[in-house]
């Protein structure tokens, strides 16, 4: 595969001549890899502008317009930056894509998930400098990403309606003790109850107004596992049906009201927070988002890249605009705190201009 552009991008203005490339080079600029390449007469070693070895002198470098060209010249690739390999990003990703498949693979031949030594010596890198990796390229750990795939597994079985003991040891989960230990972390109630669509489990709501439309508050013994926000209240039992569809759905409870009011009460001065537990439901990278929300204080706002930055992830904008749109507790995970890069209000899954009242809201506070 070839990896370089250097033929076509020496047009680019910001590197068009010799002067810019060596202020690209003390930079260390990585946005003119592969853009050109420099090489170093009294090391013999051709370069990436990104590399991280110690600087050459000015007398001594030459700059190249592709990889070919320098060898060309008789200058063999740096061990440092290895500028005939692929990017250091595509590198490491594609070591933690091979340790995903090597999770993903012992999963689905019920064995357990290789252990941090075993993967890094897989990958071919240290145990220290794999986890490192691992978690910048996923935002999440090794066995953080094992758990997950497990949560998924059992999840996928149950609601295909394969029995729990069928499901535990597909799964992964090598004794049913760990596996029930377990399942309330992973389901928000038991196995049985998840299989059968939330069957015998009791969620407790009501609906209310408030100054953003009507708004639907759930709960389970947990905490409140829904806060959810729309003009029209029947869709909003709607959708809660759709979440649980045997549930028993308790509406109505003059106690509950009360949990309501403070729910509503939040939404009417967020920066007053709520102080209810609460019942969060999603995969491990979504839950890491989550909580990276909740540490955002009323009245400030991030853009989706400083909150991929905040996780871990620091090229995973996309993914972190997903697990917003997946939260399904309206202010309380307060994804309407999260804006584009130029401070713009971007899409808000309860409406943008429910959004722009929310941050307007908290900027008068």
């Amino acid at each position: 595969m070839e990896y370089e552009m250097g033929n076509s991008a020496l047009s680019n203005l910001a590197y068009a001549d010799d002067t810019a490339r060596w202020a690209a080079v003390q930079a260390r600029d990585a946005g003119a890899d592969d853009v050109f390449w420099y090489s170093v007469r009294s090391t013999g070693v051709y370069c990436r502008p990104s590399c991280a070895a110690r600087p050459a002198l000015r007398r001594n470098v030459a700059f190249h317009a592709s990889r070919a060209e320098a060898e060309q010249a008789g200058f063999r690739p740096c061990l440092r930056c290895k500028p005939d390999q692929p990017p250091l990003a595509a590198r490491q990703a594609a070591i933690a894509a091979r340790a995903c498949a090597l999770i993903d693979a012992a999963a689905q031949a019920g064995d357990d998930a290789p252990d941090l030594d075993a993967l890094a010596a897989a990958v071919g890198v240290s145990r220290f400098h794999f986890h490192r990796i691992f978690k910048a390229a996923t935002g999440i750990t090794p066995k953080a990403y094992a758990n997950a795939g497990r949560a998924r597994r059992v999840q996928q079985g149950l609601a295909q309606q394969v029995s729990v003991t069928d499901t535990l040891y597909a799964a992964g989960f090598n004794s049913s003790g760990r596996f029930y230990a377990q399942a309330p972390a992973v389901l928000g109630m038991t196995p049985s109850a998840f299989r059968a669509g939330g069957q015998g489990a009791q969620i407790r709501f009501a609906i209310a107004a408030c100054s953003l439309g009507a708004i639907l508050v759930a709960s389970t013994d947990h905490g409140i596992c829904a806060i959810l926000i729309d003009d029209d209240p029947d869709f909003l039992v709607r959708d809660l049906q759709d979440r649980f569809p045997k549930a028993e759905l308790l509406g109505a409870e003059a106690d509950y009201e009360q949990v309501v009011s403070r729910v509503v009460g939040m939404v009417e001065r967020p920066a007053l927070g709520l102080d209810l537990p609460l019942d969060v439901r999603g995969t491990t990278f979504q839950q890491r988002v989550w909580q990276a929300l909740r540490a955002i204080p009323a009245g400030r706002t991030v853009s989706y890249a400083e909150l991929a930055e905040l996780v871990g992830l620091p090229k995973g904008a996309r993914a972190v605009a997903g697990a917003c749109a997946a939260n399904a507790l309206a202010v309380a995970i307060p994804c309407h705190r999260v804006v584009r890069n130029d401070g713009s209000i971007s899409g808000y899954r309860w409406g943008v201009d429910r959004k722009a009242a929310l941050l307007d809201r908290e900027r008068q506070e």
